[in-house]
């Protein structure tokens, strides 16, 4: 893999103002009936940092995720993106707001070749109508022009302009994983939600994809993290929001996370009150 993100891409849109929070969670509940999915859990995600969010499996997590992704609304509370609040908006206009995410299991178009599916991405932010596209007029072949370069470009960073004209459905699965990425990334997002990424992944694949995560936050873009490896989590992020039975427990750099009692008991399911 290339050390830089394309040239196109090697510019992050531009955050909020230093010191703010890009992404606050405050006081978010999710509910399902009497089933209580996130209980009251406030944390933020600050411009350029990889954030690691963590928690035994039913934790809440990945609706943390489809709170800030519009899949679910708050039941109570709210999240914030560059200060204005996203609860409840649609999926398709966070997008354009600039929050990209990938999900546990792979959804790609498997009938679409590779690239097929990074241009579906970068056509989140064309500006072009249904009566431009038809006639084909200059503004939609500019864009349409400026897709294609821009699949290109990420399909060469993800090591995967040999498989460009492949159907997704065909190709290995590692491939699927990174090609998903690169269809988030083509819709020019400032917040990349990775949601298990390293899933099926082999001790090197993981390596390259830590690698990659640093790559792709070393130039501008923040990155929102879901991962159950803990040593990819403690090896790739700056800061670590841990969740159990929906409930945030801890906060802070891995290393403290790593010593924190409550932590350790959510995982090995010991009392850290005990003497």
């Amino acid at each position: 893999m290339p050390d830089a993100l394309p040239s196109e891409l090697s510019a992050a849109p531009a955050g909020p103002a230093s010191g703010e929070a890009l992404l606050s969670m405050r006081d978010v509940s999710i509910r399902f009936g009497g089933v209580v999915a996130l209980d009251n859990v406030s944390f933020d995600i600050r411009p350029g940092e990889i954030l690691g969010l963590i928690g035994p499996n039913g934790a809440g997590k990945t609706t943390c995720f489809n709170a800030m992704t519009g899949v679910y609304a708050p039941t109570s509370g709210q999240v914030l993106f560059r200060g204005e609040s996203i609860g409840g908006q649609k999926r398709f206009s966070i997008t354009k707001r600039g929050i990209a995410r990938t999900f546990q299991n792979i959804r790609l178009f498997g009938n679409m070749t590779a690239l097929e599916n990074i241009l579906v991405g970068a056509d989140a932010n064309h500006s072009t109508g249904v009566a431009t596209a038809l006639f084909r007029l200059p503004r939609h072949r500019r864009e349409e022009r400026q897709g294609h370069a821009r699949a290109r470009e990420l399909l060469d960073f993800m090591g995967l302009s040999a498989r460009a004209d492949e159907l997704a459905r065909n190709l290995p699965y590692g491939d699927q994983r990174r090609l998903e990425i690169a269809r988030a990334l083509a819709t020019d997002p400032t917040l990349l939600c990775l949601d298990e990424p390293a899933a099926g992944f082999n001790p090197a694949e993981k390596r390259e994809l830590m690698a990659l995560i640093r790559r792709i936050r070393d130039q501008g873009y923040t990155v929102l993290l879901i991962e159950h490896d803990m040593r990819l989590v403690m090896g790739v992020t700056d800061r670590i929001v841990v969740l159990e039975f929906g409930r945030k427990i801890a906060e802070g750099a891995p290393e403290d996370i790593r010593n924190d009692p409550a932590v350790i008991a959510a995982y090995l399911g010991v009392d850290e009150d005990a003497s």
